[in-house]
Parts: C-alpha cells; structure tokens; sequence
C-alpha cells in the first residue's frame, strides 16, 4: 500500500531520527530523487493547498524529466518537516505565499525563481 511504501522510505532514511526542522506546516509532495536519491532539493513551489492539511509546497530535485515527475509512483506526500530533515535549506523559503517558486543558483542558495520556469 502507499503507507507502507511512505513509512519503508522514511524508516530506511532516519529510523527514529527525525528532528524538529519545519514543524507545522502540513503535509507536502517530494520526488524520490531527494527521499530515496538523497538529492538536494534544487527547485520548489508552493500552490494552492489541495487539502486541509496540505502546505501546498512541491519539492524536486529540479532533474526530473516531465516523464518522471508526471509518474505518481515517483512522488509521495511527506510532512515538510520530514523533508526539511533531507534538505535543511528549505527552511528558508517555507512562509514564502502561494505562488511562489524557488532555485538553487551556483551559490547553493535557494532563490526565487525565474518567471519563465515559475
């Protein structure tokens, strides 16, 4: 099922060592490139929630083909804070409003995105 699914990803990657990075800010979509692939988060958005309990924030990698990202097996609903403890720098960018969209430049930095890419 997806929750086995969720909880064996999250299990393999921290056990028991989730901490406290983003907390309260629902839930959010990440791409297996950062929650099984380990990669950094590279670009991000925030729409508008899709549920009560939904952050509205979309985590990628920002290497995903559209094939990869289109393919629903490659994204899960995790809490912010579970991705926050893949990626500590999103933290960063987390009360930035809906409609908002972020990149990493060569600096490491998330910064707001081009227009063009949003």
């Amino acid at each position: 099922s997806d929750n086995t699914r969720y909880a064996s990803k999250i299990i393999s990657s921290f056990g028991c060592q989730i901490k406290p990075v983003a907390i309260g800010f629902g839930s959010c979509f990440a791409t297996d490139r950062i929650t099984v692939d380990g990669a950094q988060v590279g670009y991000c958005y925030r729409e508008d929630p899709s549920t009560a309990t939904d952050s509205g924030w979309r985590f990628f990698a920002g290497d995903e083909s559209d094939e990869y990202a289109n393919n629903p097996a490659n994204l899960v609903m995790y809490d912010v804070n579970t991705v926050a403890n893949y990626d500590p720098t999103i933290a960063t960018v987390l009360e930035a409003p809906c409609g908002s969209a972020f990149e990493r430049n060569s600096s490491g930095l998330l910064v707001p995105a081009a227009a063009s890419e949003a």
